[in-house]
């Protein structure tokens, strides 16, 4: 057993203990089988004419630049749609819970909102999600929209991955790197990854495109409190990577990048969407960023050109003018509107219970937030979409990002099972 089963296993148990507790409420509940003046059935979360979401994040661990972009984005999300007149006549309000990238923390607050909030618009780290997973689809049915890309979490109609799965994300990445960046068959990819959903995923899309494309995969595990990558590069340096994935977060990748370029490892570097944050290029790490780093995005960057991302990034910094503009942004406001889609197809079916929103989002087969890329909620065990833009850091760009490639499937990431 490895760690990271270990430790979904250990919360899984801890779970079994808690939800009986959780769910007790339920045949007592008065906000449950109720209806509302318009004849909309309405459930849990919802209270008056106000409808709940949780926000799970990371504000002090790995993610916490991530998780406080995602947050603002979907707070600012809220306040637009409530200025407007909200959903259905509700107003929208989320309970923001902290778990710092702690599983203990992490399912002990989504046992805490979970009787609470109609669902979540936002749930940091695939390990965690996958240890609630079978309750959300055994008895709490309630939509979790994470910020986590495992293939691992496909399957269920309650929880959806916005955007490529990290294996097909993985084969994007390195179709970019074997077609602009001179990776060719015989060729040694070095693979540096968390341990856990995150990183054995997107090992997988590496190794299969190893086997489909002739090359040989380097493979260096670590741990998300790692943070000095001198050891990992030292041992690419010496099986002669001539590129390299990273699949961990933005310190490990900024750490990497920066090593490499110190020692004089001049190879390509590409990352997963959550391995950067644009406070890196201020860092020492950043010359070397902008030289040699790429990133595997579902989405255009939020400095694109499109009038979504205008208009985002126009209303993000009047509502936070000293944060910085990054990707988590774009995520996070993704994921709201996808849920605020969601509500508005459920109230026109007339049903808002947990079951009404699920089954309104599989109704949803090409929703585009303004980021380049449809979305397919149809399928739920495919991923909403198999392409990724590839990004580029640039300190001159809003955000921090440029577009090396439009979003687009490969044709190895189109003929691949996620999970696989």
């Amino acid at each position: 057993m490895t760690r990271a089963t270990a430790v979904v296993t250990a919360l899984a148990a801890a779970l079994a203990l808690t939800a009986c507790s959780s769910k007790a409420k339920s045949d007592n509940d008065s906000d449950n089988g109720g209806g509302d003046a318009k004849g909309v059935k309405t459930g849990d979360g919802i209270s008056g004419r106000t409808i709940t979401l949780g926000v799970l994040t990371d504000m002090t661990g790995v993610y916490a630049t991530l998780g406080k972009s995602v947050t603002q984005a979907q707070q600012l999300y809220v306040k637009q749609v409530n200025a407007a007149g909200g959903i259905c006549g509700y107003r929208l309000k989320l309970q923001v819970r902290d778990h710092g990238y702690d599983p203990q923390k992490a399912v002990a607050a989504y046992t805490e909102l979970e009787p609470d909030v109609l669902g979540y618009a936002q749930f940091i780290g695939s390990p965690f999600v996958a240890a609630v997973k079978d309750r959300v689809d055994g008895q709490d049915k309630g939509l979790v929209l994470p910020q986590a890309w495992s293939a691992n979490l496909l399957g269920s109609p309650y929880v959806r991955v916005i955007g490529s799965t990290y294996d097909i994300e993985t084969i994007n990445a390195i179709d970019f790197l074997m077609k602009e960046k001179g990776l060719k068959k015989g060729d040694k990819l070095g693979h540096v990854y968390f341990e856990g959903d995150y990183g054995e995923n997107a090992l997988k899309g590496s190794r299969h495109m190893a086997e489909k494309s002739g090359l040989s995969v380097v493979e260096q595990k670590i741990k998300p409190t790692d943070n000095d990558m001198t050891a990992q590069v030292a041992a690419l340096k010496k099986a002669g990577a001539d590129a390299v994935v990273i699949s961990a977060g933005p310190r490990q990748a900024a750490s990497l990048v920066g090593v490499a370029a110190a020692t004089k490892l001049d190879v390509p570097i590409i990352g997963n969407n959550s391995a950067f944050a644009p406070q890196l290029l201020g860092t020492q790490a950043g010359p070397a960023l902008t030289k040699n780093y790429y990133v595997a995005s579902p989405t255009l960057p939020i400095g694109a050109a499109t009038p979504a991302a205008k208009k985002l990034v126009a209303d993000y910094r009047e509502a936070h003018p000293k944060d910085a503009l990054d990707n988590g942004v774009v995520a996070g406001w993704t994921a709201a509107s996808v849920f605020g889609e969601a509500l508005k197809k459920a109230c026109a079916a007339k049903d808002l219970t947990r079951e009404g929103v699920d089954k309104a989002l599989l109704t949803i087969d090409a929703y585009d937030a303004g980021f380049g890329a449809r979305q397919n909620f149809t399928d739920p065990k495919a991923p909403s979409s198999k392409e990724s833009a590839i990004l580029k850091p640039d300190k001159s760009a809003t955000g921090g990002m440029t577009v090396a490639r439009e979003p687009g499937a490969s044709s190895a990431a189109e003929a691949y099972t996620p999970g696989g």
